[in-house]
């Protein structure tokens, strides 16, 4: 095995041991990069020589016995909407041409401080407002979406070309190209994970969190990521903590909500049988399976749009008047149709939210996870619009893909996607798993526990 498939947590265990040296590790990942990148186009920009010199530098601490935890080393990625001093934040788009950010956000501050590596930035769909990213190919076949809109962080972890990422999810953006690409996706309770210094697609919506390649790589970023920023309007007081699962697979008395409504209604049959099976192995393991009914399905679309698109009109109010040609044509149409949205219109998205905050959190009173297919179906080919069901119904690409997402980002719950398979063409299939605020630990405890069950999964094909 060459050091870039290792994993985060396989990688932090070796450098600590003296058995592998970050310069070791980043010379293979960049190598990596170097092979894969012109076929995927994951990277915006790459910044190898400084991931070079800190490589170099963590090694002597390592060696002097300054190892500062299981970060320390390891080569990352950051969407291109998180803020790096001296680094252009482009968000993929040429309204942001000439930026460059005179500071770093809170997220690159604490992922530096724990001693990560900084690789480069990866594509994001422009300003995040778009579910596919296609200026980046998907890991495991090259004319299939990535997904969006950290479809760059997902495919460089997927690839071997980042040993982790961090990506943003407004609507499913972390989640979604995880989900497409077979890798681990963490989208953390609304406010645990400082946004300052990150560029916002719709501040009410937004997250930041880990992409990696195991349940248990996702838990060691978070323990960096997490705790208090007061300049985040929305950062919760709490304290960092340990996220770390336990060896023990056993999920005795816990109780895993199946949904019978909602979240299985419009899905490709071969994703809803690799997410039953996956709960039947959860079951397997001890779990008690709970029949629930999702609240307020009716209302979730046009409670995340009409968030959603207000919010980010109201972002880009000033560049749309004065730069609207640096748009690309589906977000600037999105953007334009933000600004024909009422203030009632904004107000009533309020108002069902709090409601369906309420109804989640009586769900939630009566198991302690929800399981659910991620997304509908595995990646669509590039350039496909619509998605036709067998009830003669059609859906946009877009829509879809938020559709199973979105009451995440509505209540801020936590919600992690994990690998549970392939369809028939090899393509990656998800399991998403809800929680109780602030309830990370345990969602990574059951993720965790279900990767017990299957062999360790090997990096993607398509380069």
């Amino acid at each position: 095995m060459q050091p870039y498939e290792l994993s985060l947590t396989a990688a932090a265990d070796a450098i600590r041991e003296r058995r592998l040296s970050p310069v070791e590790l980043v010379d293979s990942v960049l190598d990596r990069v170097e092979e894969v990148e012109p076929q995927l186009g994951a990277y915006v920009a790459l910044t190898a020589e400084r991931a070079r010199r800190e490589a170099v530098e963590a090694e002597r601490d390592v060696a002097r016995g300054r190892y500062r935890g299981p970060l320390h080393g390891v080569p990352m990625a950051l969407k291109d909407l998180i803020d790096v001093n001296g680094m252009a934040t482009t968000a993929s788009s040429r309204v942001r041409a000439d930026h460059r950010a005179t500071a770093d956000s809170t997220v690159a501050a604490r992922l530096g401080a724990a001693g990560a590596i900084l690789l480069g930035k990866t594509h994001t769909h422009e300003f995040a407002f778009g579910l596919t990213t296609p200026q980046t190919r998907n890991a495991w076949d090259r004319d299939r979406v990535a997904g969006g809109s950290s479809g760059g962080s997902a495919v460089a972890v997927a690839s071997g070309s980042a040993t982790f990422a961090l990506g943003t999810d407004t609507g499913g953006s972390i989640r979604v190209p995880a989900a497409l690409n077979g890798v681990v996706g963490l989208k953390p309770t609304y406010g645990l994970v400082p946004r300052h210094g990150v560029t916002s697609l719709s501040w009410s919506l937004d997250h930041v969190g880990p992409i990696t390649r195991t349940v248990e790589d996702a838990a060691l970023v978070l323990a960096a990521l997490a705790g208090h920023d007061p300049r985040d309007p929305a950062s919760l007081p709490v304290p960092a903590a340990d996220y770390r699962p336990g060896p023990d697979a056993d999920l005795t008395g816990l109780r895993i909500g199946l949904p019978r409504n909602y979240y299985f209604d419009h899905v490709h049959p071969q994703v809803e049988t690799a997410v039953r099976h996956a709960v039947g192995q959860l079951a397997a393991q001890g779990a008690q399976l709970v029949e629930v009914d999702i609240p307020m399905t009716r209302y979730i679309r046009a409670t995340q749009w009409g968030l959603m698109v207000p919010e980010a009109g109201a972002y880009h109010e000033r560049t749309l008047r004065t730069l609207p040609e640096l748009y690309q044509e589906d977000v600037r149409i999105l953007l334009e149709a933000g600004e024909l949205m009422s203030a009632g219109d904004y107000l009533r998205a309020q108002r069902a939210r709090t409601l369906m905050r309420a109804e989640w959190a009586r769900l939630l009173e009566q198991v302690d996870v929800v399981a659910a297919p991620s997304v509908p179906m595995p990646a669509v080919g590039a350039g496909e619009e619509t998605v036709d069901w067998p009830d003669g119904t059609t859906e946009s690409v877009s829509d879809a893909y938020v559709r199973l997402c979105a009451p995440a980002n509505i209540t801020g719950l936590p919600a992690l996607t994990v690998p549970v398979g392939h369809d028939a063409a090899g393509l990656p299939i998800g399991m998403q798993l809800l929680g109780r605020p602030l309830g990370e630990a345990t969602l990574l405890r059951v993720g965790h526990a279900y990767e017990q069950t299957r062999p360790a999964r090997a990096l993607a094909t398509a380069a």
